[in-house]
């Protein structure tokens, strides 16, 4: 790290001009020969180099407890950085001094209830609760659901079912030691999943919610747990028609914060490419077209408090192939869905490589790749659009970042960006 401007002007005055005289010093006799004027000369020039000697030692005091902190302090208490971390692809290092909050993926509803599906699920959950003897502010939530996750409908039906289902995650909380639940239904009143679902999901979905609440309320009253240290509820969310089936309005006041899927407004179901994670709408988007800036506003626009909102972005991107050969293969029509790839695959295999090359979309803030080649696109995020997002959500005060999925980014990067950006 390089010196202060303040030290290199002390330095240049007081420090350099020593040495230039001990450069050029012609000895004497002794002290008695020296004249009053050049012995105090040389005292003022020896207290100098002391001075810059203290200086010098309590700057490279500072510099390294500046690097030690920056490498061990746990993140702000008001900014929450929530990692989703899937069941069957637990990394082999994790820092948890880096997260608040890990969204362990996924229990299931079987008959009812909240269960983990087999001994190796609940294994790689206890494996992460371990990670509280590293740092004990962390928080490990048990989210309950994801994509094609069945049960939720039946559950949320009537006040018998609502109450097992509720019972049943308190059970699960006491067995396995953790701090709370997070439910990834996807997606109430909504079929494209392939699950059962209902119209009155709509008000059913926040009588689960308020049953959950007032279950995990008396949990935490029963084992002392106060204030935030209080039993978690939460859930993974979505924009558009999400609130066309779900009473946004009503529901948020039984949860303690709401993860917007702010990621896959582009994906195999959408008719052209685009940002599949875009902050902002891209020049040449249609006007139905999504992005994260815009379902932030829908959120707050239902009364919910914008420190309830943690914003998601997205350690994994969406590849599209036999693009249309326009504006880079942006918002273009394609003839078939390529693949999901990781981060970790992206910087190995694609970024800048067997001729993808990477643009950035000034106006949408994300990144994107383009073969021309082989007329593949693929959108992304990455550490410029996510120190982008984490800077919007403090600027505009949202309650933090949330990512799926901690495995894709193996070396770090994208969390390092996260938890620097937010100290």
């Amino acid at each position: 790290m390089a010196p202060s401007g303040r030290l290199r002007r002390f330095v240049r005055r007081y420090v350099a001009p020593f040495l230039t005289d001990i450069l050029n010093f012609r000895p004497v006799a002794t002290v008695a020969n020296l004249p009053v004027n050049h012995f105090h000369y040389w005292r003022r020039r020896l207290t100098h180099l002391a001075w810059a000697l203290v200086c010098v030692s309590s700057w490279q005091v500072a510099q390294l407890g500046a690097a030690q902190a920056e490498a061990v302090a746990p993140p702000s208490a008001d900014f929450r950085i929530v990692a989703y971390v899937a069941s069957w692809s637990i990394p082999t290092i994790i820092h948890p001094e880096k997260l608040t909050h890990i969204n362990f993926s996924f229990a299931r509803i079987i008959n009812g209830r909240v269960a983990l599906e087999n001994e190796a699920v609940a294994a790689s959950l206890k494996a992460l609760r371990a990670l509280k003897s590293k740092n004990p502010r962390l928080k490990v939530i048990v989210s309950v659901g994801g994509w094609t996750a069945d049960g939720f409908s039946d559950a949320a039906l009537t006040d018998v079912s609502r109450s097992t289902f509720a019972r049943s995650a308190v059970e699960l909380l006491r067995e396995y030691a953790v701090d709370g639940i997070d439910l990834d239904w996807e997606y109430p009143g909504q079929g494209v999943a392939g699950i059962k679902y209902r119209a009155e999901d709509k008000q059913n979905f926040t009588l689960l919610l308020k049953t959950l609440r007032q279950q995990l309320d008396a949990e935490s009253a029963a084992r002392g747990r106060t204030a935030s240290d209080r039993y978690l509820l939460t859930i993974a969310a979505a924009d558009r028609e999400y609130f066309d089936h779900t009473e946004m309005d009503k529901l948020y006041v039984y949860l303690d914060w709401i993860n917007i899927m702010s990621y896959d407004f582009f994906n195999s179901l959408t008719s052209t490419t685009g940002h599949h994670a875009g902050l902002y709408r891209s020049e040449l988007a249609a006007a139905k077209d999504r992005d994260a800036n815009a379902a932030v506003k829908q959120y707050l626009a239902a009364g919910i408090p914008a420190g309830k909102l943690v914003l998601g972005v997205a350690f994994y991107g969406r590849g599209f192939a036999g693009v249309t050969p326009l504006n880079n293969g942006l918002n273009q029509p394609y003839e078939r869905y390529e693949a999901d790839h990781s981060y970790a695959e992206l910087e190995e295999q694609f970024i800048g490589k067997h001729e993808f090359v990477r643009y950035w979309d000034e106006r949408a803030q994300a990144p994107y790749l383009w073969n021309s080649a082989t007329r593949t696109f693929i959108t992304y995020d990455d550490s410029q659009s996510i120190e982008v997002k984490t800077r919007y959500a403090k600027e505009n005060h949202l309650g933090g970042i949330m990512f799926w999925e901690l495995s894709q980014d193996r070396d770090g990067e994208l969390l390092d960006v996260i938890a620097r950006s937010r100290r």
